[in-house]
């Protein structure tokens, strides 16, 4: 299978940054997508809202459903899996794209900033999967996609920053768990993660502004990686932590350059890279300190 027309996607976070690219790759191939997300308001500081990114994956060719989902409150998940499967008949595809993030030790963080990423992060990647099981069991090639990042259980991941890093493990966890709960089932589970940083609200705003910004990649290489992971028979690719570029590199691709902001700077390194995971050939990643 080469094409996701005609599939429905459920994607949690879907009103800008990777979750609308990884919607807007498959709604070129004529895709029927669910928004869900909170914004309903535009923010003075994050692009896009559910009805602003329907309005694109409409214009590339897809359909699509804004859904005010608030994916840590369990009657909100449960009513947008409903009203997708309502208004398409099904799930083929769960995207946990949805994240909170704040890089902060134990002393800087308080805790309802603790709860807010573990609540999003692993609970809300945990309970998304979960109320999608269902439908998804009835699908022809079904799969849940996960955007959390290899587990690569090493300090320097939690010395400045433990309450996110349990959160994103966290949701490589359940990856890991339902990949081997629900293959017999032939539900493919994996995880997709960026090399280097992306050009999204949250990096502008939490990690560096404009020069990290210029140091990033596009939100599109994720979402034409997850398109090639997300058309894979689901019985032959399950239990996978992915990276992005290699992705693309094993399917054929070597032009890495147009996916980049700016080709002056060196590319920043994403958080959570192990350190034998290699780029493909001809690309440099500036290391994290």
């Amino acid at each position: 299978m080469t094409t996701l027309k005609g599939k429905t996607l459920f994607i949690t976070g879907a009103s800008r940054g990777i979750g609308l690219a990884i919607a807007l790759r498959a709604a070129r191939d004529g895709a029927n997508i669910a928004v869900a997300a909170k914004t309903v308001e535009p923010h003075p500081k994050l692009k896009g809202t559910i009805y602003t990114a329907a309005e694109e994956i409409m214009g590339a060719g897809g359909q699509a459903l804004p859904l005010v989902c608030d994916i840590r409150d369990e009657a909100q998940v449960i009513d947008a899996i409903e009203a997708t499967v309502k208004e398409f008949g099904g799930i083929d595809i769960c995207v946990n794209n949805a994240s909170a993030i704040r890089l902060t030790d134990s002393q800087g963080t308080d805790m309802k900033r603790f709860d807010l990423m573990m609540g999003i992060n692993t609970r809300g990647a945990f309970m998304v999967s979960k109320y999608c099981v269902p439908h998804l069991k009835k699908a022809e090639n079904p799969h849940i996609l996960t955007v959390s990042p290899p587990l690569d259980m090493r300090s320097r991941w939690f010395v400045h920053s433990t309450p996110y890093s349990i959160s994103k493990y966290g949701m490589s966890m359940c990856v890991l768990g339902l990949s081997a709960e629900l293959k017999p089932a032939g539900i493919a589970v994996n995880a997709l993660w960026p090399r280097t940083t992306i050009a999204t609200a949250a990096v502008s705003n939490l990690l560096g502004g404009e020069a990290t910004i210029r140091a990033s990649r596009t939100p599109d290489i994720m979402g034409d990686a997850a398109h090639i992971i997300l058309t894979r028979p689901s019985r032959e690719s399950t239990g996978r932590f992915y990276i992005d570029d290699t992705v693309l590199y094993e399917s054929g691709v070597r032009d890495f350059e147009r996916y980049r902001v700016d080709r002056n700077p060196a590319l920043l390194s994403a958080y959570f890279i192990p350190e034998d995971e290699r780029p493909p050939p001809g690309v440099t990643v500036k290391p994290l300190p």
